[in-house]
């Protein structure tokens, strides 16, 4: 009998991969955003109970990091509230998603975006509640810093997304072709590290204010622009996307 030759008890069918049937992404990142909520829900709770009931809450800053925005007291669960809100989303994609298999298959990817997104906010949430308490911090700088640092994490998980219809760079090019698709995201998971690496640069030691602003929305637009043009090309020269032939 040949050594590549399955044993005669094997059915040869079985040893495909199966498909996935369990539509949850994991368990940490779930821990760690109700973790997040239950703290980031008492913390304001805790400063709603130590500021008057006129108090005027910084809801907003300007790119230099001014607070230009204020709102009551309830506005201090906003970002509890979105946290929560963007939990359920996460959570229940999955159970949508047409191609639930290849997300599935992109758990760590996306499971690792759902955990970077929480925290940013979390974070952003916790600089909030010092603000209302009169200890501002330099808002600018950390929620630049803070995207950048997503950005990163992101990049350096988005060459391993399989196609899908919610995660991703999703373009009717890299929708009807693989080859398009693992290109494109093999390009932009480079491009969103390098993005991420000098957006918290910036944030440290760059020009602060509109400058920074300025040259961060065009570095986003060149690394979500250039993955777009180069699936289409990629696109037109794979023989084995959707409708060719």
């Amino acid at each position: 009998m040949s050594e590549l030759s399955p044993p005669p008890d094997v059915d040869p069918l079985k040893c495909v991969e199966p498909e996935p049937t369990d539509p949850r992404p994991g368990r940490a990142p779930v821990v760690v955003s109700i973790v997040l909520l239950v703290a980031t829900t008492g913390a304001a709770w805790w400063v709603w109970r130590q500021l008057p009931a006129d108090a005027r809450v910084p809801m907003h800053w300007n790119a230099a990091g001014e607070i230009d925005g204020y709102g009551s007291r309830a506005s201090l669960f906003l970002l509890p509230g979105t946290i929560l809100l963007l939990t359920l989303l996460f959570a229940g994609l999955p159970y949508i998603e047409p191609r639930r298999g290849n997300l599935l298959r992109s758990s760590r990817a996306y499971g690792a975006l759902w955990i970077a997104v929480v925290a940013f906010l979390a974070l952003i949430h916790g600089a909030s509640l010092a603000a209302a308490l009169g200890r501002p911090a330099p808002m600018d700088k950390l929620a630049t810093g803070g995207v950048g640092a997503v950005f990163l994490i992101l990049g350096n998980y988005l060459g391993k997304v399989r196609s899908n219809y919610f995660f991703g760079v999703r373009t009717p090019w890299t929708l009807s072709s693989e080859l398009s698709w693992n290109k494109t995201h093999r390009l932009a998971g480079r491009l969103f590290v390098v993005l991420g690496m000098a957006t918290m640069i910036a944030a440290l030691a760059g020009p602060s204010g509109l400058p920074l602003t300025i040259g961060w929305l065009i570095s986003l637009g060149a690394a979500t622009l250039i993955p777009v043009v180069y699936s289409y090309f990629v696109w037109r020269s794979d023989p084995h996307k959707a409708g060719a032939g």
